[in-house]
């Protein structure tokens, strides 16, 4: 098989300038990577990443590798690979089948071509590899020792699998531990989507209603930045507590029909398909700017928008115009794939090195523990999440308290 399928391995240098610019701003993965390096603790071991290719996942493959891994690696989404970064990560050695813009074919082409070198761990993010592993490749899942799933999509998927009884091998959600949902879900997803949605439309925010669709921990954070943006923020929702919540946190809260007429710019953050649809199509004002950052591209009904346009066309790069009748036009971003990564560098490095320090300790813990694990999902050890925290505190020069031995007493008896 090859070692690579990249668009152009000639754009490596410009890809490496990328790699070397997040390296230097994550160090926790830093400190990790020194770990790693001394303690070879997947010599031997097969790992594949099925993960948004871009410089802040590449270089966590490069610190896997590190470690003593044989390293493949693929996209999770077609449009969030950029061919400079997967060139780069090819021209070293690692195993790259990935480009940027895939179809359908192709995209599946590379997750299978990943599977090609037999993976014993798999970093996954939003379920794909997981899926192939338990459909068109069954057979390769005893090989498998366990994975890690980065994101909420992916971690509902194996919560699904699980409740069946039909997960096929141990799995760790990574997108539960505290370090990664409430840094890289609510700060992370606040600030790439605005960064994202500010220079691909180069329109101002200030003053214009922002409709958030699901107040989930990555609807927080953006919510949180429409906000501090100066927009005038509704929340749309199913959950009655997450509603009050966003009620209390000072937003207004209203059925998504009625937010429909009132939104200038509407973002869903919801994990299900369909969150937009007709009904609200009909409803919304010249202007409307749509945009999803949630992991699939199922979250606006685009065959529906397509249906009820007279005509559609690229205005500008990642931004499409539906025509609607009566005049109205609404626009369609990065073709409601995540907006932060479609048409984005995605997360900052700096929250990304928390998700990614949680992602190659917990490989290592599945590595450890291989043989003992069960078909199950497993949350995050503590100790881990306590250790990545620990470590980007270090990193900043910050220190904490401690309990004296007295306090720990008191805390540990109830007679007192």
């Amino acid at each position: 098989m090859p070692d690579y399928i990249v668009r152009d391995i000639n754009l490596a240098p410009a890809g490496r300038l990328k790699i070397a610019w997040v390296q230097a701003h994550m160090p926790v993965l830093n400190s990790i990577r020194e770990e790693f390096a001394r303690e070879l603790p997947f010599k031997g071991i097969r790992v594949a990443l099925s993960i948004h290719l871009e410089a802040k996942t590449a270089y966590l493959a490069e610190v896997i590798r590190a470690g003593g891994a044989e390293v493949a690696v693929t996209g999770s989404n077609p449009l969030s690979t950029q061919d400079d970064v997967a060139a780069s990560l090819a021209a070293t050695g690692v195993r790259v089948f990935a480009w940027h813009n895939a179809t359908d074919a192709e995209y599946r082409e590379h997750l299978l071509s990943v599977l090609d070198c037999r993976p014993q761990i798999i970093i996954d993010d939003g379920g794909d590899l997981v899926n192939l592993l338990h459909t068109v490749r069954a057979g390769q899942a005893p090989e498998v020792i366990g994975g890690c799933e980065e994101t909420t999509t992916g971690v509902r998927r194996l919560e699904n699998l699980a409740r069946e009884g039909k997960l096929l091998f141990p799995m760790m959600a990574v997108n539960n531990a505290f370090c990664k949902f409430l840094f890289d879900n609510r700060y992370g997803t606040g600030e790439s989507v605005w960064s994202a949605i500010m220079r691909t439309t180069n329109l101002l925010v200030a003053g214009k209603t922002v409709v958030v669709l699901g107040y989930g921990w990555c609807g927080k954070g953006v919510a949180m930045r429409a906000r501090g943006l100066g927009a005038r923020v509704i929340v749309c929702e199913i959950d009655p507590v997450r509603a009050i919540e966003a009620l209390m946190d000072g937003y207004k809260v209203m059925s998504s029909e009625d937010a429909a007429a009132a939104g200038d710019i509407f973002i869903t953050v919801t994990g299900c398909r369909d969150a937009l649809d007709k009904r609200h199509f009909n409803r919304m004002k010249d202007g409307a700017i749509l945009a999803n950052a949630g992991h699939f591209d199922v979250e606006i009904n685009k065959v529906s928008l397509d249906a009820v346009a007279r005509r559609r066309s690229l205005v500008r790069q990642n931004i499409e115009q539906f025509d609607l009748p009566g005049g109205r036009k609404i626009y369609l971003l990065a073709e409601g794939r995540l907006v932060n990564l479609a048409a984005g560098d995605g997360h900052p490095a700096e929250i990304m090195d928390m998700s990614f320090g949680i992602q190659a300790l917990s490989a290592r813990h599945i590595k450890e523990k291989s043989g003992s694990l069960k078909r199950k999902l497993y949350l995050v050890p503590g100790e881990i999440d306590q250790k990545v925290a620990t470590l980007k505190l270090k990193s900043q020069g910050i220190t904490i308290d401690s309990l004296n031995e007295k306090q720990k007493a008191y805390l540990n008896e109830w007679q007192e």
